[in-house]
């Protein structure tokens, strides 16, 4: 080793995979002998960091804690600069985990039914929010919306933790958050817990019920988070690396932590990992096919700016509901009103909100000078 190994997040600091990825790497570190350095490269629900680790020299020295989104599900949605199995080496499964709905403790939903009750009553007011277009959790959302029939706005943020601080706020009516940022909250009595997604209780939320239990049979939206790099590594590197990552799969206090966010550790080797992804691609391609939700996360993907859009390019910060309302077929007059709501909490242009909200500042949660 001449320098330290790069790790590229998909989404910004303080998510579920900077909660996940950074034990990870402290274990990492002694068995490899050397330095990890971790990089968030946040965008379009880890496209960005996917198609920046596609065209990564392979040498070993960057590599991508990924998620299963930009390999099992953005491809089918849109077009993308990667191949999902070509383009990488998958050097190890790591964990898998799913979404929770959750709502501020003052949220008028004391439930999944009272959620779908209000939705269907008022079809264009309520809204959730994610960590980003195309990622798992905008697909637990349409998911819960093909099941359960009602309309709901996707808001979308740069990553877990800054949509969780608007909930937090109150700024955003629901979310379908990761469970490592859900966790604390939760235990503080700062959110409520309404249910997961994943076909079974969470062991971080055990008196959290499935949306199965809660009688729509079969829901089942998991992710996972993988190690990987650009295609090319030298086998030895790729041999190296998996080993170290199964080693570390045996360490007691990193398995306590992933229980402690909600991430199933489940190591994996170079093999499994690829059949593992192979199988999760065609799986919610079918899904996504015979439910139907390629048209509306489509149009919800080319919503947004070609900046944010060109996979490996700077992203620019988008007011995420006014992408919303450039999209085809949506009331834009609508959206301009669910802006006015919403737009302030997210932040994105501190300059023009500020401008636009002077009760930002009188609050105390204007922009961050």
């Amino acid at each position: 080793p001449n320098k330290p190994i790069r790790v590229i997040l998909g989404y910004t600091v303080g998510g579920a995979a900077d909660a996940a990825a950074r034990p990870l790497m402290r274990v990492l570190e002694p068995i490899l002998g050397q330095s990890i350095i971790i990089e968030a490269k946040p965008g379009t629900a880890g496209g960005v960091a996917a198609d920046f680790i596609s065209k990564a020299a392979p040498d070993g020295y960057t590599l991508y804690f990924a998620d299963g989104g930009p390999l099992t599900t953005a491809p089918h949605l849109t077009k993308v600069g990667y191949h999902y199995l070509n383009s990488f080496t998958h050097i190890g499964h790591v964990c898998s985990t799913g979404s929770i709905l959750v709502v501020h403790p003052n949220s008028p939903f004391k439930s999944v039914s009272d959620v779908v009750s209000a939705a269907k009553k008022e079809p264009d007011k309520w809204s959730y929010g994610t960590s980003g277009v195309a990622g798992p959790h905008h697909f637990s959302g349409e998911l819960f919306k093909n099941f359960t029939g009602v309309n709901l706005l996707h808001v979308p943020y740069k990553g877990g933790a800054p949509a969780m601080n608007d909930l937090l706020g109150n700024q955003v009516p629901m979310l379908f958050s990761s469970y490592s940022p859900a966790v604390g909250p939760y235990n503080t009595g700062k959110i409520r817990a309404l249910a997961v997604t994943s076909p079974k209780r969470s062991g971080a939320f055990p008196e959290v019920p499935t949306l199965d239990e809660l009688g729509y049979k079969g829901f089942d939206s998991t992710g996972w988070f993988e190690l990987m790099g650009p295609a090319g590594l030298p086998p030895e590197v790729v041999t190296r690396l998996s080993q170290a990552l199964l080693k570390a799969g045996e360490d007691k206090v990193l398995l306590e932590q992933f229980k402690q966010i909600g991430c199933d550790a489940e190591f994996m080797t170079p093999a499994q990992t690829l059949e593992k992804v192979k199988n999760d691609h065609a799986k919610w391609g079918k899904v996504i096919k015979d439910a139907g939700l390629r048209g509306e996360m489509h149009d919800a993907f080319e919503a947004l700016p070609r900046e944010e859009r060109r996979h490996g390019r700077a992203v620019r910060d988008v007011d995420p509901l006014e992408a919303k309302a450039r999209a085809p077929g949506e009331q834009r007059e609508a959206r301009l009103l669910q802006r006015d709501v919403t737009d302030v909490s997210c932040g994105l242009f501190p300059h023009r909100n500020e401008r636009r909200y002077p009760i930002r500042r009188k609050f105390g949660f204007g922009p961050r000078l």
